[in-house]
């Protein structure tokens, strides 16, 4: 496990688990603001074949509200983002850790907030 994700193998297919994973985050009052077809995008630009990856940009406004009155700037790692690809035959759901990603910001309201949203993260990654 990396340090600064928490991430679950999927025993669905692809589209299904995205789907899912979209349900999931609006369940636990996220909306999800971007999304981002990576495979589509690399081949479009690149004319690069790689596997299914999407970028779910993930936002629950009553925490984003929070963070920006804490860190006026935070918007620059807004939202929390999520990712689900497949990988060798297997279908992978990833989340940041707010956690983490806030740790270099000596804010303690902000630190506050992400210790309030991490378990949300993975409590909808481990409901898919």
């Amino acid at each position: 496990m990396k340090f600064y994700a928490y991430t679950r193998k999927i025993d669905l297919p692809f589209e299904r688990a995205l789907e899912r994973t979209r349900e999931s985050l609006q369940s636990q009052g996220f909306g999800i603001l971007t999304e981002i077809d990576v495979q589509a995008t690399m081949k479009k630009k690149l004319n690069k074949e790689m596997e299914t990856y999407v970028i779910l940009g993930a936002c629950n406004p009553p925490f984003a509200a929070r963070a920006i009155e804490a860190e006026y700037e935070i918007g620059l790692l807004l939202p929390c983002n999520v990712i689900v690809y497949q990988k060798q035959k297997g279908v992978f759901v990833s989340t940041m850790l707010p956690s983490v990603g806030m740790s270099f910001i000596k804010n303690d309201a902000l630190q506050q907030i992400a210790q309030e949203v991490e378990p949300r993260l993975i409590a909808a990654v481990n409901a898919i």
